[in-house]
């Protein structure tokens, strides 16, 4: 492939300074101060609501009965300050609080924007909750957890047929109900039009006015992995400043109209704090896809991609496979998502290289030049946005350096080095759990990512960093031998790509290192099956594990150690539960979970008894 030009893009940061402090301590900051950002995020919808009154905030496609999305159903920003205002009233009344917030239930969806507005206005906490915790599990514990560590004063569900179990079956019976559609039998319940239509007063001006940079504005949660998820404080400095840290640290945001089409969840702080509040503080635009990166919603994410074209385009890896799969043989989705699109942005998982190499193809096809694929590094306590790339020069791995206005502290523990966040995007805690605040922070102020980082060149300090796994899931063999868990699992998904999900390393405290491989529904190709053949059948098929052992054969030739050497793998039969804690909202794996749930199997693989077990031939 030959190496062409990128389409252009602005680096806002591209130095860094570093000081040594106490042995084994180093801090690191860009060269750069941040410079001024509103008292509160509401002072940019009222501005873009006066400066653009009949620009689209947000759009979303219409539902029909059938479940089929139809034409777009648009927001303008006049309209969405004007809801907001009289949301924001009709919560005054309740005298709703950050002791009684406003939780709600549903995925992204322009009633789920209002009133989220309207809280902001008002100075009332919301809580997006995690849709599969009303949707997809079965006890319903997670969704209890949130609702007795908020204590809301509201709960509001876009769709009472689709909510109305969780609700009964967890909503405290004095806690008022608005619904967008539709009503829960043997429940009393407010319709959202109504709580829109509560005509605004003077309370509503006076109310924002009280609200500033200390002011809680959302709890979101933690995806919990061996504990249950913690409500992570959210406040208007945090929001605020953390979209003026991602404003210096990425110019593009302000060269031209910001255009946005978007899935990832409100209830994550990907999407709902990184991508809505870019919108929001750049009054953009943002098209709500109802699409995900899974076999059976993919086709309405290329839908919107063929028809609305983004300016900067933000996905999960397993979002990104999907487009470039599809970009290699369609031609409207390569003309139109390219045809404006400045950067491509990725987080949550490594990108293998494979998925880089053939959109970087497609677009050398389509238009003689290469997008920029950036990343960076972030979490929910840091509003997200903490750590981005400083130049076109990216690989899977590479971080960069602290956006403006964050200290990173560089710890050596363990043989590698912790990433710790100090800054004005970096939230005070944890909502009613003062331990677990307490042992988040360090001595020094400084909150404990639990990632580790390395130099991407330890003669370039302006490269900035790469990740180098968590800290948490590197384990040691028998021999006293660390296995670095994160680079490990990537090149796994890397030389296994298209067929592999995602890999969670075994081998704790053994003499081996071992994976258990989630494949892709890809792999039913390989099978050479009838397309309804069972999971189990498609998986043992021969040519499902000659290629998986052509894989292993690789990774073994490419070692260097017992610590890097996969000795034996297990395809999974059983996809990760979400009930149990396995998998995220976006689809990444929780490694300590999977061991956790699948202890016996671990076990198994280690003595040979889990079927099949690959191990590699001799190198």
């Amino acid at each position: 492939m030959s190496a062409l030009k990128f389409r252009p893009l602005r680096f806002g940061v591209t130095r860094a300074v570093l000081r040594e402090g106490s042995p084994g301590v180093r801090y690191l900051r860009a060269d750069q101060a941040l410079k001024d950002y509103p008292a509160r995020i509401t002072d940019r919808l009222q501005h873009w609501a006066q400066a653009a009154p009949d620009r689209s905030f947000m759009a979303r496609r219409e539902k029909r009965a059938d479940g089929t999305t139809g034409d777009w159903r648009h927001l303008s920003y006049a309209q969405a300050w004007a809801a907001a205002r009289c949301i924001a009233q009709g919560l005054l009344d309740r005298g709703l609080s950050a002791e009684r917030p406003v939780v709600i239930l549903s995925e992204n969806g322009l009633e789920h924007a209002q009133l989220a507005l309207g809280c902001l206005v008002a100075g009332v906490p919301f809580v997006p909750v995690s849709p599969p915790y009303s949707l997809a599990s079965q006890d319903y514990d997670k969704l209890r957890h949130v609702l007795k560590t908020v204590t809301p004063g509201l709960v509001f569900a876009a769709d009472a047929k689709r909510y109305a179990g969780a609700i009964q079956a967890t909503v405290a019976p004095g806690v008022e109900v608005v619904l967008a559609a539709g009503q829960i039998e043997g429940r009393a319940s407010t319709p959202f039009a109504e709580l829109a239509a509560t005509p605004a007063t003077a309370a509503v001006d006076r109310a924002m006015q009280a609200t500033g940079p200390d002011t809680i504005v959302k709890f979101l949660f933690t995806s919990g992995s061996t504990k249950m998820p913690k409500a992570v404080i959210n406040t208007q400095r945090m929001w605020c400043a953390n979209q003026q840290q991602m404003a210096q640290s990425m110019p593009v945001l302000q060269d031209e109209a910001l255009v946005l089409v978007d899935w990832l969840p409100w209830n994550h702080t990907f999407g709902g704090n990184h991508n809505f509040g870019m919108v929001l503080f750049h009054g953009g635009t943002l098209y709500i896809d109802d699409g995900k990166p899974t076999p059976a919603l993919i086709h309405e994410t290329l839908r919107n991609l063929r028809e609305i074209a983004p300016t900067v385009y933000f996905n999960v890896p397993t979002g990104f496979e999907a487009i470039a799969q599809a970009m290699q043989t369609d031609a409207q989705l390569r003309r139109r998502l390219l045809s404006r699109v400045k950067m491509f942005f990725y987080a949550g998982a490594a990108l293998a290289q494979p998925v880089w190499d053939s959109l970087y193809e497609s677009q050398e096809k389509e238009i003689g030049e290469r997008i920029v694929m950036v990343t960076g590094l972030g979490m929910t306590e840091s509003a997200p946005f903490a750590i981005f790339v400083t130049s076109p020069d990216v690989k899977s791995g590479d971080l960069g350096v602290p956006t403006p206005g964050m200290e990173l502290k560089l710890v050596d523990m363990q043989g590698k080095t912790e990433v710790r966040y100090k800054g004005p995007n970096v939230s005070p805690g944890y909502w009613r759990a003062p331990q677990d605040t307490a042992q988040a922070f360090d001595e020094e102020g400084f909150f404990c990512t639990g990632d580790a980082v390395k130099w991407i060149d330890g003669a370039d300090i302006h490269r900035g960093l790469m990740f180098d796994g968590r800290i948490a899931e590197d384990f040691k063999l028998a021999t006293g031998t660390f296995v670095s868990v994160g680079p490990l699992r990537a090149k796994i998904v890397a030389a296994g790509a298209p067929y592999v999900q995602d890999a969670v390393l075994t081998g704790i405290n053994l003499k081996e290192v071992g994976a258990l491989v989630f494949p892709t529904p890809a792999v039913r190709a390989l099978a050479g099956l009838p397309p309804d053949a069972p999971w189990r059948q498609v998986l043992d098929s021969a040519p499902v594990l000659a290629h998986f052992q052509a894989v292993l054969d690789q990774l073994a030739r490419c070692a260097t150690g017992s610590a890097s050497c996969v000795a034996r793998l297990h395809l999974m039969h059983e996809p990760p539960s979400f009930d149990k804690g396995e998998v995220t909202d976006k689809g990444s794996i929780n490694q300590r979970a999977v061991l956790t749930q699948r202890a016996a199997l671990v076990e198994a693989l280690h003595g040979d008894a889990a079927q099949p077990t690959l191990k590699p031939r001799a190198r």
